[in-house]
């Protein structure tokens, strides 16, 4: 594994460079009910650069899913955005000669949540795997349906030949038609390992098992070839050889399409040998942020070393028990004061953790901590 993930960052070293694409400064997401308002997201900052994945982990209920459903306007009621920016760097998909490095910077926070530009963006631009697909899709229409929505709606298709008296460096872009749609469609189902896919495009959802519901949803989000991917938990329901099979396809795509990934997952294995840089949530709050190498082999943050030290490890039987994260998750009504990890931290210092709201420290190179064991 160190190996493994030391030929990763070698790789991805030049990472730093690449342009930015999105980029989330101090997001704060309030659900207001009839218990009193929860913080789902408490001031979390973070940026994504083009052909980048960026990992976000923690435990059910920290934020993940409602920071991915932020950044696409897609909140359910009664939640809001009650602070901070999410910056989209919109460069244009099809650009025309001289226009190659425009960027328009849209402040999504400030969009229509049901107005023409998130539309534009939601779904072609930035597009995401749902969690639970059997939700996500109708049930009046098939497979191959859901998938042509998205191609006819967001995907074009080059222009080949433009007339006699235009520079043949520039380029038209047309919709595609319903037959072009079928058989992207067609073609999608068979990437994401679907079997019998000219067959199975017409399947409606209750005709399919939970694992290709789930690879419908991965075809879908891809078939628009976005700018960006969010993938929350996008493997969960596969078997291992399909997970493996999926991660591939992604994989390939980035190379090909300078793609970002925001990728949520429980799989610590996964985000290893996937993720450029790790965001670590608890209750909402970004405690840690750091790159993949730095966070597997230095972790700082208590929570986040007791996360790795929860993982089931191969190996000769030592006759240990699995170590687990001491303590229960508070209330998101009632957050404890300070540090809210601090009931459950093995390093608690009284007097200091339980009254102290920890500031966002720098403790190495792209490497960050929520924590008072670093602040001077």
């Amino acid at each position: 594994m160190t190996t493994t993930l030391e030929t990763q960052e070698a790789k991805r070293s030049h990472s730093d460079t690449r342009p930015l694409l999105l980029e989330v400064q101090d997001l704060k997401v309030e659900f207001n009910i009839r218990g009193g308002v929860v913080k789902a997201v408490d001031g979390l900052t973070f940026d994504v650069k083009r052909g980048q994945t960026m990992g976000i982990i923690g435990e059910s209920g920290c934020g993940k899913s409602v920071t991915a459903r932020a950044i696409l306007r897609m909140i359910p009621k009664p939640g809001k955005i009650t602070g901070g920016r999410i910056l989209y760097y919109r460069r244009p998909r099809h650009p025309k000669p001289g226009e190659e490095d425009k960027v328009e910077v849209i402040d999504v926070t400030k969009l229509d949540p049901d107005g023409e530009v998130i539309r534009q963006i939601r779904g072609g631009e930035i597009a995401m795997i749902f969690q639970e697909p059997m939700s996500s899709l109708t049930p009046v229409y098939t497979a191959g349906t859901h998938i042509n929505e998205a191609v006819t709606l967001h995907r074009l298709l080059p222009i080949k030949k433009l007339g006699e008296q235009m520079a043949e460096h520039i380029m038209a872009y047309r919709h595609v038609t319903k037959e072009e749609a079928r058989a992207i469609a067609v073609e999608m189902l068979r990437r994401v390992g679907i079997p019998k896919p000219e067959q199975r495009v017409d399947s409606y959802p209750h005709q399919l098992s939970g694992g290709q519901r789930q690879r419908v949803m991965i075809a879908i989000a891809l078939s628009t070839e976005p700018a960006m991917l969010i993938a929350d938990e996008p493997t969960t329901a596969l078997d291992v050889s399909i997970e493996a099979q999926i991660l591939d396809l992604m994989r390939d795509l980035q190379r090909t399409t300078n793609m970002a990934i925001m990728f949520i997952t429980h799989n610590l294995g996964v985000i290893a040998s996937m993720a450029d840089e790790i965001v670590v949530m608890y209750m909402g709050k970004q405690v840690e942020r750091a790159k993949v190498v730095d966070l597997f082999y230095n972790p700082k943050h208590p929570y986040t070393k007791a996360l790795l030290q929860s993982v089931p490890r191969l190996g000769p039987k030592t006759g240990q028990r699995l170590a687990s994260i001491e303590g229960m998750v508070p209330d998101p009504l009632n957050l404890p004061t300070g540090c809210v990890f601090h009931p459950r931290c093995p390093a608690f210092m009284a007097g200091k953790c339980d009254k102290i709201v920890p500031r966002w420290t720098q403790v190495g190179e792209n490497h960050w901590v929520r924590c008072l064991l670093y602040e001077e």
